[in-house]
């Protein structure tokens, strides 16, 4: 048996485009630009820290604009659907005897009305949200000690840089995943255990790869 724990946002939830709408909504509010086509290219390409970085919101008001964001992304929660062919590996993973739970920076409520409306919930066994945007791994952490888990049986999977940084933090085993807001390029540089691009290669990871395997980066021409 195996513990597979996923981020929310990106990895689950195909959240992208609405995530850009609201944060333009918010950009007059919290003074900073909109994001165009070209500019969300280019921050796809940096790390989760770096985009941070360079963002024109101050790390006072960071936690202020987190906060309007879930808040503003729950009026629309019901409306977001799942990355295409995730019901089906969640479902068989379940099948398979794992245990399965979600470790997001999106709010509880905001995680569980979506599992509720995709008739979902009842398959996971954790669902908990970090109050910080880089405060993940704490989390990942507590789920370990409190359930008594091996780390090295325990996966974390995710779509950003500083989700492989959560799970190497907690010494699990990270699976970043090609279809969300970064890109592959630079999840590779970051070196996840495991770098996948269909939802389907979950169950062949958990049960029958022993050894981390980083995929091939495929470069686009």
């Amino acid at each position: 048996m195996s513990v597979i724990l996923f981020d929310f946002d990106g990895t689950i939830a195909d959240s992208i485009d609405v995530a850009v709408t609201i944060i333009n909504r918010l950009a007059e509010d919290f003074g900073y630009k909109r994001l165009d086509l070209d500019e969300i290219r280019r921050l796809q390409n940096l790390s989760s820290r770096e985009i941070v970085k360079q963002s024109e919101v101050s790390i006072f008001a960071l936690p202020f604009l987190v906060r309007r964001f879930r808040a503003e992304l729950n009026r629309e929660i019901e409306s977001l659907q799942l990355i295409p062919g995730m019901r089906e590996a969640l479902l068989t993973l379940k099948q398979q005897g794992d245990r399965l739970g979600i470790v997001s920076s999106n709010s509880e409520e905001n995680v569980r009305v979506f599992l509720n409306a995709q008739g979902l919930e009842s398959i996971f066994d954790w669902v908990a949200s970090s109050p910080k945007i880089f405060g993940k791994s704490r989390v990942i952490k507590r789920l370990i000690r409190q359930n008594r888990l091996d780390p090295q049986t325990v996966f974390y999977v995710g779509d950003e840089t500083r989700d492989i940084e959560a799970a190497k933090k907690s010494r699990a085993r990270s699976i970043a995943v090609s279809w969300g807001f970064n890109s592959r390029q630079v999840l590779a540089t970051h070196e996840p255990d495991f770098l996948i691009q269909h939802p389907k290669e979950f169950a062949a990871i958990v049960h029958r790869d022993t050894e981390p395997k980083v995929f091939p980066v495929i470069h686009n021409s």
